[in-house]
């Protein structure tokens, strides 16, 4: 069983993002699960910079939708997924049909305990799967969360699909199924390459980026919502300026035009 203390620890780490100092004013941000780590840095720099103060919330991209569908009152989307933003947009309630900031990148992540291997060619995971190895694997949910659409295709490029299933353990977001994959009762998995970068995973376990070619591009979009206020206004532009895309890169981004 895995140590409840280490699990709570854990669990703390992705359960909310770094502290920020708030104002009631502050305009909600919400924001795909692999920014977890990246968009705080961002917001603090933005703050430090005299711009303002944002109030994030990471999760599912497609759950966001729904939220801003069903009237949340958040002022900027930032999705894992441009089709979701452009669901938004045909809806009318967007600006426009917003900008590209980033391509995610996905990686088979394998925690310090776990015996597997890992390669970005999957091929130690078929393995496991052949050799009744794999008992608990991470993902997250192919439904709601792009980065767990793009590990279940990646899964299918390999034939892996279908044989993993028995083991599959599927996180709300990315950033859940990477919690998930550190704990001790996982043997690893697909996740964000910019969550495995972050303090909190980086010294827990080794990971192999995965062929951006074995899944549909993780085209990542931003869009201003139809209330956005001045403040909102300006951290989507900030988005999109030099001190906001190094940490983006730091974060293992790839970027528009780079």
């Amino acid at each position: 069983m895995p140590n409840p203390v280490r699990r709570a620890a854990l669990a703390a780490l992705f359960a909310a993002l770094p502290s920020l100092p708030l104002a009631r004013e502050a305009p909600a941000i919400a924001a795909a699960a692999d920014l977890h780590f990246a968009l705080a840095e961002v917001a603090e720099r933005f703050r430090a910079d005299g711009h303002g103060t944002v109030r994030l919330s990471v999760g599912s991209s497609g759950n966001f939708a729904r939220q801003i569908e069903q009237g949340a009152p958040f002022q900027v989307f930032l999705s894992a997924d441009e089709a979701f933003v452009f669901r938004l947009a045909d809806r009318g309630l967007t600006r426009d049909r917003g900008v590209l900031y980033a391509i995610g990148r996905i990686v088979i992540f394998i925690p310090t305990h776990s015996d597997l291997v890992p390669d970005g060619t999957l091929a130690d995971l078929r393995a496991a799967i052949e050799g009744n190895r794999l008992h608990r694997f991470a993902i997250a949910h192919p439904e709601h969360a792009p980065y767990g659409r793009a590990a279940m295709q990646a899964l299918r490029n390999r034939g892996l699909w279908d044989g993993i299933q028995r083991a599959l353990v599927l996180g709300e977001n990315v950033s859940q199924a990477a919690q998930f994959a550190l704990t001790g009762s996982s043997q690893g998995g697909i996740v964000a390459y910019s969550l495995v970068l972050a303090p909190a995973m980086k010294d827990r376990g080794r990971f192999a980026l995965i062929p951006e070619e074995w899944h549909e591009p993780l085209r990542q979009r931003m869009v201003l919502l139809r209330n956005a206020t001045p403040v909102a206004e300006r951290f989507y532009a900030y988005m999109q300026e030099k001190p906001a895309r190094e940490i983006m890169v730091r974060h293992g981004f790839v970027l528009p035009g780079e």
